[in-house]
């Protein structure tokens, strides 16, 4: 074995296998990467195939590759490990993916926002139920104020809450522009939020009630209340 590394390198990361150019790993001069493979081959430490082998999570490494090789980063969809793999940067020095992430987490902090709406199903002829439409009056959203906005951004009615306080501050009051529950999911997920838990009423859960002008007795039996927190880490 030379002093000197081949322009192709094999890979043992914490068990993790991968094949890559010399020009790849010193790509981010200061960076640990840069220094082990512009120094000496007879320096590292190699498993039995003779790999290189690094002591580090080989799952987060292929990301901290694929920013090596085209200096941009892009995740999976709701890709939950930006701080480990923060940290898996900053131990190996690659300081663009380091303030890459750290930009990232800066307009993505964590909390949560819990998601409720009041529903019934839709009837047909002779007032029946048909528990396959749901007809939905109005989607709540609980939770930080420049969370919400994040979210949801136009699609967040605002008109129940004035703004008497600054974005960090919490609300219960604020509900969505439209009814379309699935739409809210989607919001969420794509801004990296996982369901946490859920929980509902049920129909008919009591007794006779004053109605709303306009709505019908057994519709009313049929009144359900749903409610879904979501996280993001």
């Amino acid at each position: 074995m030379g002093d000197k590394f081949p322009d192709i390198v094999e890979l043992n990361v914490g068990g993790v296998h991968y094949t890559t150019t010399l020009k790849t790993l010193v790509s981010e001069e200061n960076s640990k990467l840069h220094q082990m493979f512009k120094g000496s081959a007879k320096d590292v430490t190699r498993d039995s195939k003779g790999r290189v082998f690094l002591d580090r999570d080989g799952v987060l490494f292929r990301y901290i590759l694929d920013y090596l090789r085209d200096t941009d980063l892009k995740l999976p969809e709701g890709f939950q490990e930006r701080e480990r793999l923060r940290k898996e940067a900053e131990n190996l020095n690659v300081t663009g993916l380091v303030k890459v992430l750290t930009t990232f987490v800066d307009q993505h902090p964590p909390g949560c926002i819990t998601v409720g709406y009041r529903g019934s199903f839709q009837f047909g002829k002779d007032g029946l139920a048909d528990v396959k439409f749901r007809k939905l009056s109005r989607i709540l959203v609980c939770g930080r104020v420049a969370l919400c906005r994040e979210v949801f951004g136009d699609s967040l009615n605002e008109s129940r809450d004035p703004d008497h306080g600054g974005p960090d501050r919490y609300t219960a009051r604020f509900f969505l522009k439209h009814t379309l529950i699935e739409q809210a999911f989607d919001d969420l997920q794509k801004n990296g939020f996982k369901l946490a838990g859920a929980c509902g009423s049920g129909t008919a859960g009591g007794g006779p009630t004053e109605l709303k002008p306009g709505v019908e007795p057994e519709e009313n039996r049929w009144n359900h209340y749903n409610e879904f927190v979501f996280v993001r880490d």
